[in-house]
């Protein structure tokens, strides 16, 4: 089967990356938004990655760093070409709030919904009669497994998870990541697909929650949070110890900040000790939410744990 028509469902951090490179990579992209606020929310995150990977491979002609996924060898590479495949991405993005038009025609669907498990249920039993028979359809869930969606969708053996990173053109990692109904062919398309938008596939051979990178990181940010929560020290103090004695570029809290702090929030929440008042992760989640009714979303709004305007 040959990937052409790619649907994306939900246009959040990682779904507007998704889209963005998938079309920056010669795919045909729609977007399905539930609303004209979702559109209106989604088109500045894009915005955005337009002049992101205008602006690092306007550098690259110049001899400066290129995102991985951006160029398979930038010594090679046809600047004047890539730079051309940006301004058609661009302009060929297409936002549709009917899912039966947004579905009808499409090769693979990538569900980038908030990490809720209710929300993604729901908008399966609503799409699953709305699949055309060749569709694949993949979850971008950081946490979920997917023999806990699978049998929402009307086509377990045609779903898997497909889970990529944050900043997609420069972490360019695709986890691949079947459940037991998986058909071993769809597994193998779905692989070629994440290699051939500029994506490093990680294929998984079981079921693990978290898969390979949220498993290690989820921990990670967790502490973090909780020596925060717990007014250890502050976010700034906290990322200069990891920095300064790991060597690492980022801290917890920037990279909590790229993630978004809804993401965030979610995962934190979906844990039973969240619901104890007594708890670091309660401490966490209330912490959490107060910056979420403030608006510091994180980078793409401008202001999460760092302001970036």
């Amino acid at each position: 089967m040959e990937i052409k028509n790619v649907t994306i469902i939900g246009g959040g951090v990682l779904g507007s990356q998704i889209g963005f490179q998938t079309a920056y990579k010669g795919y045909n992209v729609k977007f399905y938004m539930r609303s004209e606020g979702t559109i209106t929310r989604t088109k500045p995150k894009i915005e955005r990655l337009y002049g992101i990977y205008k602006q690092t491979l306007e550098a690259g002609k110049s001899g400066g760093h290129v995102g991985r996924g951006l160029a398979d060898d930038p010594k090679t590479a046809d600047f004047n070409a890539l730079l051309r495949n940006v301004d058609t991405a661009y302009n060929s993005l297409v936002y549709e709030m009917d899912l039966g038009k947004a579905l009808a025609d499409a090769d693979l669907v990538i569900e980038a919904l908030a990490e809720d498990l209710n929300q993604k249920i729901e908008f399966y039993e609503k799409a699953k009669p709305l699949f055309a028979p060749k569709t694949i359809v993949a979850t971008n869930s950081s946490t979920l497994l997917p023999s806990v969606i699978a049998p929402h969708t009307g086509r377990p053996e045609k779903f898997m998870a497909l889970h990529f990173a944050n900043n997609i053109w420069e972490n360019n990692t695709a986890e691949i990541m079947g459940h037991a109904g998986t058909d071993p062919d769809v597994y193998k398309i779905v692989s070629a697909f994440a290699k051939s938008i500029g994506m490093v596939p990680l294929e998984l051979h079981k079921e693990q929650p978290g898969y390979i990178l949220n498993t290690m990181l989820v921990p990670f940010l967790h502490a973090a949070e909780g020596l925060w929560a717990n007014e250890v020290a502050d976010p700034q103090t906290i990322d200069l110890t990891w920095k300064l004695a790991t060597g690492a570029p980022f801290g917890p809290f920037q990279i909590l900040d790229v993630v978004g702090i809804t993401t965030a929030y979610n995962i934190m929440a979906a844990t039973p000790a969240a619901k104890n008042p007594d708890s670091v992760e309660y401490k966490i989640v209330t912490r959490l939410k107060e910056m979420i009714d403030a608006g510091k979303l994180g980078v793409n709004a401008g202001e999460g744990f760092y302001k970036y305007k």
